[in-house]
């Protein structure tokens, strides 16, 4: 089916939803978050009955388009197969399908791999809050034990209890997974929590490091959480996410295709 067919057979918000997801790739894939074909981004369509959209399996996170995105139902059954030939990779869903089944008030759930998200994970104190970019976290981490790749049902429970109310989810030895109410605040997250990771490896690397006093690390975490953040402080997402498609709309708009 061609991109045109695919796009102008879905709704208003169906077509929005297909283009922050991605947007969410292709952006991931230029901040060097990227793991090969692996992971997912996912997405919830708003209004729907737990209707998602999915990467195809197969294509560079650089490839993604719109009309490429898959539509799935929650256990992961193909409801609209999308603009290419590849299908789903419904082992390495078993992580979203978790998330989205038990937390009705995320619509986007990123899983990366990264270099420095996966040396944080294997850290015995995990993330530490040594940097203004960690401390926006402070308070809002999960951590799941690893039980080898994440293909067992069995383990979606375990997975749901480590998350809780969450915004992260360390997956110890494993990766990084950060939730948002929109594309744009899990991107933000994914963002920060990868640069908070990347500071962290390098500070190590230079000895043991400076830790910010007790009551500066709580303002600043207060500061950063939507609950109880400032006005001055952007914590959703929204102005970042306008300019991020602004620079790629200037660079590469097929993401919309």
């Amino acid at each position: 089916m061609s991109s045109p067919a695919v796009l102008s057979a879905i709704d208003t918000t169906e077509r929005k939803t297909r283009n922050d997801l991605a947007a969410c790739y292709r952006l991931v894939a230029r901040y060097g978050m990227t793991d090969l074909i692996y992971n997912h981004i996912t997405a919830r369509i708003p209004g729907s009955d737990h209707e998602l959209l999915i990467n195809p399996f197969g294509m560079l996170y650089e490839e993604i388009t719109a009309s490429a995105l898959i539509k799935i139902d929650i256990e992961g059954n193909v409801l609209a197969p999308g603009s290419t030939s590849y299908g789903v990779n419904r082992a390495g869903y078993v992580i979203h399908s978790a998330v989205h089944a038990a937390r009705e008030d995320v619509q986007c759930v990123i899983h990366t791999h990264t270099r420095a998200g996966v040396a944080v994970s294997c850290m015995t104190d995990g993330l530490l809050p040594i940097s203004q970019t960690a401390l926006r976290f402070m308070g809002r981490v999960g951590y799941h034990d690893f039980e080898g790749p994440a293909i067992d049902d069995g383990e979606r429970s375990r997975l749901i209890a480590a998350l809780g109310r969450n915004d992260v989810l360390i997956l110890r030895n494993h990766g990084l997974l950060t939730v948002g109410r929109t594309v744009a605040e899990a991107f933000l997250l994914m963002q920060r929590l990868e640069t908070a990771c990347q500071i962290q490896v390098a500070a190590l690397a230079g000895g043991p490091p400076i830790f910010p006093s007790r009551s500066s690390q709580e303002r600043t975490a207060a500061l950063f959480n939507p609950a109880t953040g400032s006005a001055d402080v952007s914590v959703s997402g929204g102005l970042e996410w306008e300019a991020l498609l602004r620079q790629l709309d200037r660079i590469d708009p097929s993401y919309r295709d």
